[in-house]
């Protein structure tokens, strides 16, 4: 690795975990304020149909995952007649998407009212529709790919800046008119036009630093597997979408009001980790690309390793502050029981799950491996939605819980095994290891744990709270895995008295 290469990556790194440090703690007021000012009812009503819009990402059909990995290549050995070519061909692509968008919020503003029709009047939920899809529709049609390039060519930090800079201006204004007691159509259009921004911003940047031909002609698709990247993709959005989507369906938009407030405090603690392995892709791609593989089974071991452990500590701290927290959270907000400790708990362990199983599926998007992968994706959609509809009539909030958490089981175990078998060449053992170290700090710790309680109602409480725990997960995780990963505790302690 580069010393150009080793800064770029500590640079996305940081953007990235900042970005979600900003975009939970963002979080942590808006959904609070529209709690407040317009109930449940409508909270639901605004998450229900952000889940609906963003089932138009399952039209990208995994392409812009396919556009990034076939970057590397060219990027890595400065061949930006071929850039160009797949620029070209993603441009063409996601200008079609961005007419399906329009057709599809057509659609959903003649259909979707039907299915809130009790609660809200058709003019109400129809014109809401149209103003959250407004920053959807600008995004496809030309943000999304200079994004991508972004992120393979190692510049997510840029990527990531924007996307901070606006998400902070976004809650400010969004906070203000809360404030003066705005309707929440004149909040989401607030919203819609401060992210239309971002692409816009993007774009120049992008403009100005490369000289890129997005016009450049071809005879044979520059992108190989171009449409092999779909059953990823679709199971990506089933695994995002699918509990939200079912809860409309079969249950109430209060409902998925309670999904939300929950979801939000473990998309967020997902999304950090998300973050600091956000790197690694566009990484282990160029040292697949120039053949270093001693080097990429080096780092995937770290990675492995940091992303397990991390993931255990924080959602273990999850699993025992998260119902406390909502208590608080949700206090005075009586429209609907908010406190549900089954579901809080089965929903933090597929979260859990879903951040373990990253170092897999980067590795697989990073040497490319879509086709050979596929049926994986399709089989662990298939059980998510058959399962999630079977449990949702009898357990509700439970059962789309459950039905994640046993998808995520089998896609994260499959995908630990393929890797080893066909990209990193060492044995299984070392997955079922590694689980093993989870599985033994997670149920000590929630043993030592689980008794703590607040003592108040309050925040001031729970960080008290929140702090015993933390300080206890910390120094069993650490001892456990200092009996048996002792090189990476070393390692991990090195890289830490480094950055001081």
């Amino acid at each position: 690795m580069t010393m150009l290469e080793a800064r770029r990556l500590r640079r996305n790194t940081i953007a990235s975990v900042v970005l979600q440090v900003a975009t939970i703690v963002c979080r942590f007021f808006l959904p609070r304020l529209i709690l407040k000012a317009y109930g449940s009812e409508v909270n639901g009503l605004v998450n229900s149909i952000n889940q609906f819009l963003s089932m138009i990402s399952f039209l990208e059909l995994g392409v812009g995952a396919v556009v990034q990995s076939a970057l590397y290549k060219p990027l890595a050995v400065n061949d930006f007649l071929q850039v160009n070519r797949i620029i070209s061909s993603a441009e063409k692509f996601f200008r079609k998407l961005a007419n399906f968008l329009i057709v599809y919020i057509t659609f959903l503003v003649i259909l979707y009212p039907l299915l809130v029709n009790q609660s809200f009047e058709v003019v109400y939920s129809a014109s809401l529709i149209i103003i959250i899809g407004i920053s959807s529709f600008a995004q496809y049609y030309f943000g999304l790919v200079d994004g991508i390039f972004l992120l393979a060519d190692q510049r997510g930090y840029i990527y990531y800046s924007v996307q901070i800079v606006t998400l902070i201006l976004n809650t400010l204004f969004c906070v203000f008119m809360i404030n003066i007691g705005s309707s929440i159509h004149a909040v989401k259009l607030m919203t819609s036009c401060v992210f239309i921004l971002r692409p816009i911003i993007i774009r120049n940047y992008v403009n100005k630093r490369y000289h890129i031909n997005r016009k450049e002609k071809y005879d044979v698709e520059p992108i190989d597997q171009k449409w092999n990247g779909v059953a990823q993709h679709v199971a990506a959005i089933i695994f995002d979408s699918t509990d939200t989507v079912i809860l409309t369906i079969f249950s109430n938009v209060s409902y998925v009001s309670v999904y939300s407030v929950y979801n939000m405090v473990v998309m967020g603690i997902r999304q950090l980790i998300i973050a600091a392995c956000s790197s690694v892709s566009s990484f282990w791609g160029r040292l697949l690309a120039r053949n270093e593989i001693s080097t990429l089974k080096e780092s995937f071991a770290w990675t492995e390793w940091l992303t397990h452990t991390v993931t255990v500590l924080l959602f273990g701290c999850t699993l025992i502050l998260i119902d406390p927290f909502i208590m608080i959270y949700t206090d005075g907000v009586n429209d609907i029981e908010y406190f549900q400790p089954v579901f809080s708990a089965f929903l933090t362990l597929s979260g859990a799950l879903r951040c373990i199983r990253l170092p897999y599926n980067s590795m697989i998007i990073s040497g490319g491996h879509y086709r050979q992968t596929e049926n994986n994706y399709i089989v662990a959609a298939i059980l998510n939605i058959v399962i999630s509809i079977i449990l949702v009539v009898k357990f509700g909030l439970v059962g789309v819980a459950v039905g994640t958490l046993i998808a995520m089981t089998y896609q994260t175990v499959w995908m630990a095994v393929y890797i080893s078998k066909n990209l990193i060449f060492w044995p299984i053992r070392n997955f079922v290891k590694q689980l093993f170290v989870d599985i033994i700090s997670i149920i000590v710790c929630v043993i030592v744990t689980n008794n703590l309680s607040l003592e108040t109602v309050s925040y001031v409480s729970w960080i008290k709270l929140a702090l015993c725990v933390f300080v206890i997960w910390v120094i069993a995780v650490f001892i456990i895995n200092l009996l048996f990963y002792q090189k990476w505790i070393k390692k991990f302690i090195e890289k830490l008295s480094g950055s001081f």
